[in-house]
């Protein structure tokens, strides 16, 4: 019998699909992460992309039915991006009034996840695979989220690469309609042209407002990861931009 995660899959993309913010790839999960997935995944996870995995719960009008999903109604942050999901997990367990939904292409990351999240016991957090924007702009109401959180995207730092980053104006604004009204977006990177660009192109959206009026102070609530330190020992800067829709 095959390892649980040997099923799934990124769909291929089509000629005139949107162009991907990040790059599919496999890697190992290990017998903890598999055995996490196998158990976890049927209760806590979806697929974005493939039905075989877990269809996501939907309503009447063919978008994402949290009530479903989490078994309550609550106020809901998607994480985009997770990573292994340290920071998900940590911010999950101080903030039980709200659900996070975290979404990451990678797989061996939401494996991880799984298992901080039955480790600490958590009921509020919910995983999927795939590409976030198509979960947007495909499955997410409009005005639905509290907040939108960005945490250290690739950076895609060779400029023929920039169109592949998920903070630009074309992601900016489909994030924001999901938003509802005083909805944050928190977005943070320790990649310096990076971080200013992600302000220049947060500052520019007309709906958007930056109470911080730049970048702002490290919020106490979003926690260092592994790979955040990793760049402070290295010297890094790291940045949080927080705006608000109007």
């Amino acid at each position: 019998m095959g390892q649980p995660s040997q099923g799934f899959r990124h769909v291929a993309a089509t000629p005139h699909a949107p162009v991907r913010t990040f790059h599919p790839r496999r890697a190992a999960l290990g017998a903890a992460r598999e055995d996490a997935l196998a158990r976890l995944w049927p209760v806590l996870g979806f697929s974005v992309h493939d039905d075989a995995h877990g269809p996501m719960p939907l309503d009447v009008d063919g978008r994402l039915d949290t009530a479903t999903l989490f078994g309550r109604s609550a106020p809901l942050v998607l994480e985009i991006g997770s990573g292994m999901g340290e920071t998900t997990a940590a911010m999950a367990a101080d903030d039980p009034d709200r659900d996070y939904l975290a979404v990451e292409a990678h797989l061996p990351g939401l494996a991880n996840l799984l298992g901080l999240v039955e480790q600490a016991g958590l009921t509020n957090v919910r995983v999927a695979h795939g590409d976030a924007l198509e979960l947007a702009r495909h499955r997410v109401r409009p005005d639905s989220l509290d907040a939108v959180h960005v945490f250290f995207p690739d950076p895609w730092p060779k400029a023929r690469h920039h169109k592949r980053r998920i903070v630009q104006p074309e992601h900016v604004a489909l994030l924001r309609s999901r938003l509802r009204p005083g909805g944050t977006l928190h977005c943070a990177t320790d990649w310096e042209e990076y971080a200013h660009a992600m302000l220049d192109v947060l500052t520019a959206d007309p709906e958007l407002e930056n109470p911080a009026g730049g970048f702002a102070p490290r919020p106490a609530h979003r926690p260092v990861t592994k790979f955040e330190q990793r760049g402070l020992d290295l010297g890094h800067t790291v940045h949080d931009v927080v705006v608000r829709r109007r």
